[in-house]
């Protein structure tokens, strides 16, 4: 069965659509992994409450996006919970 054109165009439409939905959704990880990052550099007390602040996450997507940093072995942590500090290892 062969596609009409406007089948084709249609498809098109919707990879396109896709495409630069993943796009602006990775930019906007990035952007935020960023914010914390800098948050982290400029204070390495910073809270999980500022973070929230500075990113408009919630308090489980500022954990998520940490535990992931942590993953990938750009921060750790030094010291408590409560009294400790950031390390940036990037």
């Amino acid at each position: 069965m062969e596609e009409t054109e406007e089948e084709t165009v249609e498809e098109t439409e919707e990879e396109t659509e896709e495409e630069t939905v993943e796009e602006t959704v990775e930019e906007t990880v990035e952007e935020t992994v960023g914010i914390i990052l800098n948050a982290m550099k400029e204070n390495p007390k910073v809270t999980a409450k500022e973070l929230q602040s500075k990113t408009g996450l919630t308090r489980r997507g500022v954990e998520y996006q940490i535990d992931k940093l942590k993953k990938e072995k750009a921060i750790e942590r030094i010291g408590s919970t409560k009294a400790g500090e950031w390390r940036l290892l990037i």
